[in-house]
C-alpha cells in the first residue's frame, strides 16, 4: 500500500480527550471522515507527557502502531474526539 503524503494535508485540527476534553495534539488531517488514527509525522504539537496516555485524566486514548510501515497512533473507539 502507498505511504502517506510527506508534505500532508494544510487543515489542522484539535485532538481533545472525550472524558476530561483536554488538549493532547494539533494534527494536520487529511479527509472529512472520522478520527480513526494520528500518524506521528503530521502531529504539530504533542501536548502529553507519555504517549498515548491523557496528561489530565491518564486514561489510555490510543495504541503505537505501524499503518503503511509509518509510526502512527491507532485511536481507541471514541477515547479520543477532534474538534
Amino acid at each position: 500500500m502507498a505511504k502517506p503524503n510527506k508534505r500532508g494535508p494544510s487543515r489542522t485540527v484539535e485532538i481533545l480527550c472525550s472524558q476530561c476534553k483536554t488538549q493532547l495534539f494539533k494534527y494536520r488531517k487529511g479527509g472529512k471522515g472520522t478520527l480513526v488514527k494520528c500518524f506521528k509525522e503530521r502531529i504539530v504539537e504533542d501536548y502529553t507527557q507519555v504517549p498515548c496516555i491523557c496528561p489530565h485524566c491518564q486514561q489510555c486514548f490510543a495504541r503505537e502502531t505501524l499503518v503503511r510501515g509509518v509510526p502512527a497512533f491507532k485511536i481507541i473507539g471514541t477515547k479520543a474526539l477532534m474538534k
